[in-house]
């Protein structure tokens, strides 16, 4: 797959969105800053850590992730062995900083989760703890919990132990350097290792039939003075890393399952109408998905640099809905599925982000020890999935309130510019509605609405007729369709 990286044609003065940046702190209702109490408590954790007595610094972990990341949540060491592989994967020790009940503990679920601003994070956890004494950073003996999950040749899971120790991660790497020395053939074994054991889950997934969308990511960066809005297909090795926490979350999911506790990401099937349609669309653009290879096997096979598979990558997407998180409580396991994952999964990995994952690890290591749940843990089980789902609204709401005041800002001055773009979904005008249609730029990373005639999958030219940072609206029209 082509990796495609978009860029605004030019910055965007940061002074200029000041004001806009702030109104939507406000309206969205975003946490506040840390007060002085939570910011003592950081301190006080920090002060009265017990490191566990299990030493494992003299494994070399690295770290990877993107550039001039902090809040480092998990490291790696990866070994091949006579009969397959063993990944030691190490998540922050986050229960060591907040105990349960705590002052800590109570802020945490309050917010739910880290969220990202255009001009700044807003963090779970006073950045003492996620960007500086729990975050593993290189050449620092951290707390952590350490899986080792063994695989077979095909890259199938196996056993899994976890322990929870102490650590020293040798390296912290980005995915962009990585990648480039994979490519070069510079690379080191760990790297190496990583990309064949990344691929081999991909295939595992296939087996599965479930598949992780390749969609083209949109990001907000800063540049200099200003912003830009910049899109790009996730590099290879992106991928091959997230495998490997997909790979811990349903290690997790499964130690859970086994033991009748626990809490699991789901996500139910999609309706048989819905994929018969969806098997339909993939016919009318070209791309049949044919009846002898699974969904997942279908939506591997995409190239999303071609505009009708991106229309269908797209679509695929809505096929899902309906993420939530589950505690396990008897249920048959079919109703706890992650169906795009196909497979039980649980997250897991990122307990400096995300307040789920914290009390998931500490779940399984109380399982993995044979000690009891105690009943303040499952009373905040079943506390979760409300605290989850409320953050996780939240988030999205002024995550994409963000996206679409950045997109408007950098093209208010190009109203009335013609642009080609990829056709997504076409104008309904039928019985009653009066829908525009969606459509995706193809030199700069917007999505937006358009009016006018023009088939999905289709390339178009297009003219900007409006575009309002106040009401974070922008809108085309369709000036020729072109193919």
């Amino acid at each position: 797959m082509s990796d495609r990286r978009i860029r605004s044609p030019r910055p965007v003065p940061a002074s200029d969105l000041a004001q806009l940046l702030l109104g939507l702190e406000t309206e969205f209702d975003v946490p506040a800053p840390f007060d002085e109490a939570t910011l003592a408590a950081a301190e006080s954790a920090v002060a009265n850590l017990a490191m566990p007595a299990e030493d494992a610094t003299a494994i070399p972990f690295f770290t990877i992730d993107p550039e001039g990341a902090t809040d480092l949540d998990q490291a790696m060491y990866l070994e091949k062995t006579d009969d397959g592989y063993i990944v030691n994967y190490a998540i922050a020790d986050v229960p060591a900083f907040v105990e349960l009940g705590s002052t800590l503990d109570q802020v945490a679920r309050d917010r739910g989760q880290t969220f990202y601003l255009p001009h700044r994070k807003i963090t779970l956890h006073p950045p003492l703890i996620s960007e500086d004494q729990g975050s593993l950073l290189p050449d620092q003996i951290r707390p952590a919990f350490h899986w080792k999950i063994h695989l077979d040749q095909q890259g199938a899971l196996g056993p899994v132990e976890l322990q929870r120790v102490q650590i020293k991660s040798r390296a912290q790497l980005d995915y962009a350097g990585a990648q480039q020395q994979l490519d070069n053939g510079s690379a080191n074994e760990q790297l190496a290792l990583l990309a064949e054991i990344g691929a081999l889950r991909i295939e595992q997934e296939k087996l599965r039939g479930g598949a992780s969308l390749n969609l083209p990511d949109q990001e907000i960066k800063e540049d200099g003075d200003g912003y830009q809005l910049v899109s790009r297909v996730p590099l290879p090795l992106e991928d091959h890393n997230a495998q490997i926490s997909l790979l811990t979350g349903i290690a997790a999911a499964r130690l859970m399952l086994d033991s009748g506790v626990g809490i699991l990401r789901t996500m139910p099937q999609p309706e048989e109408k819905s994929l018969q349609e969806f098997r339909m669309q993939t016919q009318l653009l070209g791309h049949a998905w044919g009846e002898e290879i699974s969904y997942g096997q279908y939506l591997h096979s995409l190239d999303v640099s071609d505009p009708q598979q991106l229309v269908i990558m797209h679509r695929a997407a809505s096929l899902f809905r309906g993420a939530d998180y589950h505690v396990i409580n008897g249920q048959p396991e079919e109703e706890l599925v992650q169906a795009a994952l196909a497979a039980p999964y649980a997250h897991t990995t990122a307990p400096l982000r995300r307040l789920v994952d914290r009390f998931v690890l500490l779940t399984c290591h109380l399982l993995t020890t044979g000690e009891s749940i105690p009943e303040e843990l499952k009373a905040a089980l079943e506390e979760l999935p409300g605290l989850m789902r409320e953050s996780s609204t939240a988030a999205n709401r002024v995550n994409r309130a963000s996206l679409d005041l950045m997109e408007a800002f950098v093209l208010q001055k190009r109203v009335g510019e013609e642009f080609q773009a990829i056709i997504l979904q076409a104008q309904d005008n039928g019985e009653g509605k009066d829908s525009d249609g969606q459509l995706q730029l193809v030199d700069l990373p917007v999505t937006a609405s358009f009016t006018g005639a023009a088939e999905p999958g289709t390339l178009a030219t297009v003219k900007l007729v409006h575009a309002d940072p106040q009401q974070r609206q922008i809108n085309f029209e369709i000036v020729a369709q072109n193919s």
